[in-house]
């Protein structure tokens, strides 16, 4: 006979590998439907993953920055995006590589990154130098995220090349559906993975402190990873990469955009360590693409890069 706990037990379990089935299911269905509209429409892999994939994946960083600013918590908003910005370059980007080694074109060297970088620094100045993002600066990111997702429809048309590999034919309407309904699994997906994880960890025992810092840090960032990790399987690299600057981008300019018209959003609870982690994570982008295998991020500079990101994680225990 089954005692009340070894129930609960259960139950959190079946959340758990549901929301997981759902994130594998709902990563699959969107790298599908993206890839055959980025071929229907003539627009590169990498823009789809850019303002496409890359919006749809940063929805749960959308929900959770949003809510704490209509809370008046603007800690969350602030925290949530730095953390998520972090995650998504050193981790998730790492792990891609090394799965799959991410080709960097001319195009993503000479624009793309060195824009996503200028977002960071702008995102880092606008907090620092008046220590908070005011309604008149998130009006300003709202400005510059209309421009940056404009200027990439603009010039991320291409010609498609023949693929080596050997792809179903999809229509515009089923792809559109499998868009949706991959977003959707990887939003509902990773919040059951995430509310399952937190109960088993709060069973177990470990602390609050703890929770926080690692599931919940990497919850909002489960639909990137798990679109980058099917990416890099299905060898569609380019859109694994457009995903994380598009997420990244997304995160400053729009989510921190809408959160500071709400609320001004301080910066009293980011330490400078915080600053420096988010900064060097960009910069290690050019700086790879340019060592090592020249345009390329390789699996030796994958692993770099996630070594780097448990490096912060132990950092973060100690100084919590």
């Amino acid at each position: 006979m089954f005692t009340y706990k070894k129930k609960m037990m259960i139950h959190t379990l079946t959340i758990l590998i549901a929301g997981l089935a759902f994130i594998i299911l709902g990563a699959d269905w969107l790298i599908d439907g993206a890839s055959s509209i980025a071929r229907k429409s003539g627009i590169s892999e990498f823009v789809i993953g850019l303002t496409i994939v890359g919006f749809g994946t940063s929805c749960p960083e959308l929900v959770v920055s949003l809510t704490g600013a209509l809370q008046g918590n603007a800690g969350i908003s602030i925290g949530n995006v730095l953390g998520s910005n972090v995650f998504n370059t050193l981790l998730i980007l790492g792990i891609t590589a090394m799965i799959m080694p991410v080709s960097i074109s001319a195009g993503n060297r000479k624009t793309d990154i060195p824009i996503m970088n200028a977002i960071t620094l702008l995102f880092i100045v606008t907090g620092v130098t008046g220590n908070v993002i005011s309604m008149i600066e998130g009006i300003l990111f709202l400005l510059i995220f209309t421009a940056y997702v404009f200027f990439s429809f603009k010039t991320g048309s291409e010609t498609p090349a023949p693929s080596s590999e050997q792809t179903r034919t999809i229509g515009v309407p089923k792809s559109v559906l499998l868009v949706s309904a991959g977003l959707a699994g990887l939003i509902f997906g990773g919040k059951w993975f995430v509310n399952g994880a937190e109960e088993l960890a709060r069973m177990s025992g470990v602390s609050d402190k703890f929770i926080a810092v690692t599931l919940l840090a990497g919850g909002t960032s489960l639909p990137e990873l798990a679109t980058c990790i099917v990416a890099a399987a299905k060898k569609k690299a380019q859109l694994a990469l457009g995903n994380i600057i598009g997420s990244n981008v997304f995160n400053i300019l729009l989510i921190l955009g809408l959160s500071a018209t709400i609320t001004p959003l301080g910066f009293s609870d980011i330490g400078i360590g915080d600053i420096i982690v988010l900064a060097a994570s960009s910069l290690l982008l050019p700086l790879f693409a340019l060592t090592g295998t020249k345009n390329k991020l390789d699996r030796s500079e994958g692993a770099i890069m996630v070594a780097l990101w448990l490096c912060y994680l132990i950092w973060l225990f100690h100084t919590a």
